[in-house]
């Protein structure tokens, strides 16, 4: 009988890190004359609408509830406002684009059943916050509840569908 011997084991390499976020190059011309690329990170709605998953008005109600969300100034990830600084004594009013731009995001999101909803809760996160569907499913989910990244983009995809309706973008 012969013994076995172990071999050492090979040193493989290292993996190498890979961003989540998808990268297009993009080709345009400096003021000299030369060509220039540029790489431009493509978002969750670009990524569906390039596929072919969602429609052109889907990608307009997208974008829109992304503007206002971004004029509610409901956005997690900002810079302090100045004028809340202690000793001032007083918080700072909305002015009436934010104040109307929270009413419109507000209203979008009751129209998809509430922000305890499963259609309201990824709309807020994924087109509101910016958090990827990948990302929405495995901190998120649904109310706790494990949702399947599939099941997820079905949902985003009948949340753009409800607000191309919502927003009068649907050819009716």
């Amino acid at each position: 009988m012969s013994k076995r011997t172990k071999r050492p084991k090979r040193a493989g390499r290292p993996r190498q890190w890979r961003s989540p976020l998808q990268l297009e190059a993009v080709r345009e011309l400096d003021p000299d004359g030369r060509i220039v690329v540029h790489n431009r990170v493509v978002d969750t709605l670009a990524r569906m609408h390039k596929s072919g998953s969602i429609r052109e008005p889907m990608l307009d109600a997208g974008r829109q509830f992304q503007r206002q969300f971004i004029l509610a100034q409901l956005d997690p990830l900002r810079a302090p406002d100045i004028a809340r600084i202690p000793g001032n004594g007083r918080e700072p009013d909305p002015d009436d684009t934010t104040l109307g731009a929270r009413r419109r995001v507000h209203g979008a999101i009751r129209a998809l059943g509430g922000h305890d909803g499963p259609l309201g809760s990824i709309t807020w996160h994924v087109l509101g916050c910016g958090c990827s569907v990948h990302e929405w499913v495995l901190r998120q989910g649904w109310g706790a509840r494990r949702v399947r990244h599939e099941q997820a983009q079905g949902m985003l995809i009948a949340a753009l569908d409800l607000l191309a309706g919502h927003y009068g973008l649907k050819p009716g």
